[in-house]
């Protein structure tokens, strides 16, 4: 695992200010870099619109989703405008729901992506804000 003390700045603050992030004040935080994975379900989406947007190193907010019928740990993946790019998959999100679950800042950043016919494959690695 890396960990690097970075400071915050405005769009960073942006993208963690949900319910978990709200009242950060902190001027350094450390990124602790938790795992790497795809996102889950973007063939379900229409991702053409968006995709211009999407450039390698923006960071991506992790929303809880307890009330998702297909999974009661589902976390869903926004892009810095706040647009539904995804989830993070079921097979991987347990600890990241329950770091979330206790107020936890957790974010991805996007690695790479790469059209695959009709379908939008995005490489992400996911971090904790500390």
């Amino acid at each position: 695992m890396s960990e690097s003390l970075v400071p915050l700045d405005p769009k960073s603050l942006a993208v963690l200010g949900g319910a978990s992030g709200a009242g950060l004040s902190l001027p350094f935080a450390r990124e602790i870099f938790l795992m790497e994975c795809r996102v889950a379900g973007t063939s379900h989406l229409n991702l053409k619109d968006l995709e211009a947007d999407l450039e390698a190193g923006c960071q991506l907010a992790c929303r809880r989703e307890p009330e998702n019928p297909h999974d009661p740990l589902a976390i869903l993946l926004q892009d810095p405008k706040g647009r539904k790019l995804g989830y993070v998959p079921r097979e991987r999100n347990e600890v990241l729901s329950r770091l979330l679950d206790a107020g936890k800042v957790v974010f991805g950043r996007l690695e790479a992506k790469k059209w695959v016919g009709s379908w939008l494959k995005l490489e992400i690695r996911v971090f904790l804000q500390d």
